[in-house]
């Protein structure tokens, strides 16, 4: 008998519906429930490729004696964090202000006015590893609200004060910050740069996409000639070219996993998340116009690839993520971290001839015993496998092998489509099928800048496939809607929400000018200000809670797996500024760095975004007004790398460039011989 998830949109809750415990989705019922019952409640928040709820699921939620004591003492609800980005970030930062750390599978304990009680992430069934047992703790917080609740209860509203006075400390409205920050910036970076393996900091190694964009924006600042703009681009091109050669890079499909777990960018965790794929085709789309890298430009075409073979769905939006685990085969009753993405030397010897296989493992870092180091495969999930990585170049091969380059790309070529193919007939990662409105903006503009830096139509009538969608089921003409699975979802978008897709319709409306995206860009604007914005705090806010009144008002102002919305927004009101000339757009993006200037100042690797938005407020955008008739002018910039540039398809006869208000007759020469 399924439990009260079944009727869910969301993938994750709907894993969980045939759990034994008495599951119930976020909402006024459940807390009512609770009310009613006098019971507590226990909170699980997690999405549908988290490895770790998978085991937390595995061990406890499908464990009947476990189930028995969780629906004895509480009253229990499952929240996707992916579909309630506020719901997560509300009691985030209870587990982090509590604990020190985060993550998930999140495990809180709930008044039945929501107010958190106690909080933590991953807890085994019973004590293991110096954790302590899951079923303990579920007896510990049951007894306390039943013979000592009024203690309980006065330490939860402690803590919501706590969250609420440092949730409305952290902004002050500031001067905006001077030049310096941009060389503390570089600084920081390199002071955590990985000069041998790219990238920063040790293990775990994420790609942070937000940091080598801007490093990218400060090399066009400064100049690559210079010392600050040199360091900005040798840090760049390390980082994109180690982590194109990694295993965290799908070198048969595309695309990338989430984060190394190591240094060296070999084993991932096997995961694949849209909003990665987004912002990483991004960076290696700058990488190819500043630099004209090849490696550059075969990655980000090997992400478009990933993006429309594997998770566009047939809607012509796209899918939120692929699963890390998997079964190794179709007889197997247990999951394998990896299984669909690493091989058996012995797989690769058998499907290919014995001289294509050693030219094939000699590239790709294949041995007989697995390639994995045993400090990347603690729980010996990967012995005898290999993770995939580039670890001998075409030129070198040709050496060893005794043949041509040319003969070595096209072996190498043939190879991996033959073991792709292979691949496919394995049994398939879960793959989470929701449509998550911010992510897909993300990807609009990927895949509308990619289609112009790599000229390829297909991408621009994807990107355009992808915003139709989310215009005609996720938006009612005044309302913008978070998710999408089968039908629309119930949740209203988030800042996120309105932030990625303006940013995305700005880069559609450049290919497609006549499509009404850029109006569409201001109206969701005006929803964003009209909804989101708190004068308070000069910024884009969350309200998570129940009822009217929010328990904490929350405002990201962090860069990191998906960018801060209110420093997309801080680059988006400049563009649209100028693309449709109202000052008051400029206005609330200086307000927005004003009141980001301490983080800015003081913490400014946390925050890339707002660093290049502030070098946009510094040196202004450029814009590019051509003749909608005059291609040849249009596709002349298309491999320039312009960061601080909109375009519009004019009336006019001839073409003007336009910075502040100062226009003039554009020569492609000067924008085009930078590289």
């Amino acid at each position: 008998m399924p439990n009260a998830l079944i009727d869910q949109t969301s993938p994750y809750l709907i894993q969980h519906a045939h759990n034994p415990v008495d599951w119930q989705p976020w909402g006024e019922e459940a807390f009512e429930m609770a009310r009613a019952a006098n019971k507590a409640v226990f909170l699980s928040i997690g999405y549908s490729t988290c490895h770790w709820c998978h085991v937390m699921e595995r061990e406890s939620f499908e464990n009947p004696r476990v189930a028995e004591v969780m629906n004895h003492h509480f009253i229990n609800v499952k929240v996707d964090r992916e579909e309630r980005p506020d719901i997560d970030a509300l009691y985030m930062a209870f587990v982090q202000a509590t604990t020190g750390q985060g993550g998930w599978p999140m495990s809180v304990w709930l008044t039945p006015d929501g107010k958190p009680l106690v909080g933590g992430t991953y807890f085994p069934p019973d004590d293991k590893h110096g954790r302590v047992g899951f079923v303990k703790l579920c007896h510990e917080v049951g007894r306390l609200w039943r013979d000592d609740r009024e203690r309980l209860e006065k330490s939860a509203d402690k803590v919501v004060a706590h969250l609420r006075e440092e949730a409305a400390g952290t902004q002050a409205l500031r001067g905006v910050p001077g030049p310096k920050v941009f060389g503390d910036f570089l600084d920081k970076c390199e002071s955590m740069f990985d000069p041998k393996w790219g990238g920063f900091g040790g293990a775990p190694k994420f790609p942070r996409p937000v940091v080598v964009r801007t490093l990218m924006q400060l090399a066009e600042r400064f100049g690559k000639d210079t010392t600050e703009g040199g360091m900005a681009w040798s840090m760049t091109e390390r980082t994109l070219k180690a982590m194109a050669a990694g295993g965290m890079h799908d070198h048969l499909a595309g695309g990338f996993h989430r984060y190394s777990v190591d240094r060296y960018w070999h084993v991932p965790h096997y995961e694949k998340m849209l909003y990665d794929q987004a912002q990483l085709a991004m960076a290696y789309l700058d990488g190819c116009q500043i630099s004209g890298d090849p490696v550059f430009r075969e990655t980000a075409e090997g992400i478009f690839h990933y993006l429309l073979t594997d998770l566009r769905d047939a809607c012509g939006a796209f899918h939120a993520a692929e699963d890390a685990d998997s079964l190794p085969d179709e007889s197997a009753d247990h999951k394998r971290e990896g299984a669909y993405w690493t091989w058996e030397a012995k797989e690769i010897s058998a499907l290919l001839d014995p001289r294509d296989a050693a030219i094939f493992c000699s590239a790709y870092g294949v041995q007989a015993e697995g390639n994995s180091r045993p400090e990347s495969d603690p729980h010996g999930e990967l012995e005898g496998q290999n993770t995939l990585f580039r670890a001998m170049q075409d030129e070198g091969l040709a050496g060893l092998f005794d043949l041509s380059v040319e003969e070595i790309r096209n072996r190498l070529s043939i190879a991996k489509e033959t073991l792709l193919k292979a691949r496919r007939k394995r049994p398939l990662p879960h793959r989470d099928d929701k449509i998550v409105t911010a992510w897909n903006g993300l990807v609009v503009g990927a895949l509308a800048r990619g289609g112009r830096v790599l000229n390829r139509k297909d991408l621009v009538s994807a990107a355009e496939a992808a915003a139709k969608f989310l215009w005609i089921q996720l938006w009612d003409g005044t309302t913008l809607y978070r998710s999408y699975r089968k039908h629309r979802g119930t949740v209203k978008g988030f800042p996120a929400d309105h932030a990625f897709l303006i940013s995305g319709l700005i880069e559609l409306h450049a290919v497609l000018p006549e499509g009404g995206w850029l109006d569409w860009a201001v109206e969701l604007q005006s929803a964003l200000d009209a909804n989101f914005w708190d004068a308070s705090q000069s910024g884009y806010v969350m309200k998570a809670g129940l009822g009217k009144d929010p328990l904490l008002v929350i405002r990201e102002d962090y860069d990191g797996a998906e960018p801060s919305p209110n420093h997309v927004a801080a680059e988006n009101l400049q563009r649209l500024a100028m693309l449709v000339d109202e000052p008051a757009y400029a206005k609330r993006a200086e307000a927005l760095l004003r009141t980001g200037s301490l983080m800015l100042e003081s913490r400014s690797f946390a925050v890339p975004v707002l660093l290049s938005a502030l070098d946009v407020h510094e040196r202004g955008i450029v814009k590019f007004d051509i003749p909608a008739s005059d291609d040849e002018t249009f596709h002349a910039l298309d491999h320039a790398y312009l960061p601080r540039s909109v375009f519009r398809r004019a009336r006019e006869k001839f073409a003007v460039v336009c910075e502040g208000v100062t226009c003039r007759p554009l020569v492609t020469e000067e924008f085009t011989s930078r590289r």
